[in-house]
């Protein structure tokens, strides 16, 4: 029997292992958040006041969208343990290894329709309640020009939801089959289509009207339906993952959505919290002016492109959690946590060491050091970058741990933790920090650190705790002759 590996060189199978799947959503995600970064620069191509109105509009947008998301995001799970199934018994219809057999109602065929169905309810009461939310802006202690930009914004937006969410449906049951290829291209495609998309609106070029602010929002929900359109046809024709994707929804079976719902609610509210979390604070800051929620606005999106790398890791590990404990195998389903944590971990030291060396550098996309407006938000957002360096290794380690929990199906667990971390620690420290010590912006930012360190803490002990009540203690493998 050949030896197993332990030590770095198990580390190092592990991570390649890992990154078969985890590398290609990385990409997809740094891809897909280009359109929210490209977004971002020409609001700061067309003013600060712009750029704080359009970073709030996006904030609300990213708060529902995640949510949604959410609500979807147990489509993968759900597949990849019962693709597993299928591969552990060949002979059963439906299995991968028989594409041309897969019959309407297996298991898989089930998950996928019932994950369109789900989105499509998430989609229209999420753009409902987008608009609702933006005629409430000024209610919540924004600038009135602020407010009224961001409003029109909003409604641009609100209809692209619905396609963003199909998307993620067929997106999750893609990477539960581990065939996630397509969405690299068409993800990348639609960053180039997004910023032309952008430039024509913004600026009224190519005979469309001259939308300003505004046009970045109607651009947004075009591109998120021409990229579902392409993926639900690419998926179509794949041989194995064509047969089992429908868009009969009124056939959904009702108890498969009964059961993602359960799992999706928690999951959404995972998401909703963290989000909520990040979204108060763009509140707080705008309550310190145009040029401290500029400055957060500009961080928060650096942020948000790292964090990518961590949920990339998170739906790569949760999905291989999934597969393992439908094996059986809880010892690998313990080693993926150390593997997940640890490439991220490293990822983190080198984007850390960036913001301290070059500050104005990464900043330079959003801010003009040149710009009389810009000078304030670029000083604050400075200082903000090395509470940022530290807080990310926190922001991978709690996504992760959510990931891992969803492989469990402990969806209700990491909701818990979120509440503690995010509202019960996170938020006060927050406030104190940021308006009775005074330290504005950059208190906030360090109660988002105390949060988020938390919220790791609870989501990776409640884990270790789910593997040793699925199979009492989990050992670390033997290495064997």
């Amino acid at each position: 029997m050949p030896a197993i590996p332990s030590g770095p060189a198990r580390l190092l199978r592990d991570g390649r292992a890992l990154a078969v799947l985890a590398v290609p959503l990385v990409l997809t995600q740094l891809a897909q958040v280009a359109l929210t970064t490209t977004d971002t620069v020409m609001m700061g191509l067309l003013g600060t006041e712009e750029l704080a109105a359009g970073g709030l509009a996006i904030v609300v947008f990213n708060q529902l969208r995640t949510m949604g998301v959410g609500l979807v995001t147990s489509v993968g799970n759900r597949v990849a343990a019962a693709a597993a199934r299928a591969e552990a018994a060949p002979g059963k219809p439906g299995s991968p290894e028989e594409p041309g057999s897969p019959g309407p109602d297996d298991e898989v065929t089930a998950v996928a329709r019932a994950g369109l169905a789900v989105a499509t309810l998430a989609g229209v009461a999420g753009a409902v309640l987008m608009v609702a939310i933006g005629q409430c802006l000024s209610l919540l202690g924004q600038d009135a020009d602020v407010a009224d930009r961001a409003r029109s914004m909003l409604v641009a937006l609100a209809p692209g939801l619905l396609p963003c969410l199909w998307f993620q449906a067929v997106r999750q049951f893609t990477v539960g089959m581990r065939r996630p290829q397509a969405l690299l291209r068409i993800t990348l495609a639609s960053v180039a289509v997004n910023a032309g998309l952008d430039w024509a609106f913004v600026h009224g070029t190519w005979g469309l009207p001259r939308l300003g602010l505004t046009g970045i929002g109607v651009a947004t929900s075009l591109v998120y339906l021409l990229s579902f359109l392409a993926l639900y046809a690419s998926t179509r024709r794949d041989p194995v993952l064509g047969p089992r994707l429908s868009l009969s929804l009124l056939s959904a079976d009702r108890a498969t959505v009964r059961r993602l719902i359960g799992l999706g609610v928690p999951i959404a509210a995972t998401y909703g919290s963290e989000a909520g979390f990040f979204s108060l604070t763009a509140l707080m800051a705008g309550s310190f002016g145009s040029a401290a929620l500029a400055a957060h606005t500009a961080v928060n999106q650096l942020v948000y492109i790292v964090f990518q790398v961590a949920v990339g890791l998170s739906h790569a590990a949760s999905i291989n959690v999934s597969r393992e404990l439908a094996l059986g195998d809880l010892v690998a389903a313990r080693r993926l946590k150390n593997t997940a944590l640890a490439c991220a971990a490293a990822v983190m030291a080198v984007v850390g060491l960036c913001y301290l060396v070059f500050p104005g550098l990464v900043l330079r996309p959003f801010l003009d050091s040149g710009s009389a407006g810009d000078g304030d938000a670029l000083s604050i957002a400075t200082g903000l970058l090395a509470v940022v360096a530290v807080l990310q290794f926190f922001d991978c380690a709690q996504n992760i741990g959510v990931g891992l929990l969803r492989g469990l199906d402990d969806t209700k667990g990491g909701f818990r933790a979120t509440l503690v971390g995010y509202w019960l620690v996170g938020l006060p420290a927050s406030l104190l920090l940021g308006y009775a010590a005074d330290l504005r912006t950059l208190g906030l930012w360090l109660g988002l650190l105390a949060g988020l360190a938390t919220t790791a803490a609870l989501l990776l002990r409640r884990y270790a705790a789910g593997l040793r009540a699925r199979g009492g203690a989990v050992p670390e493998a033997v290495p064997t002759g």
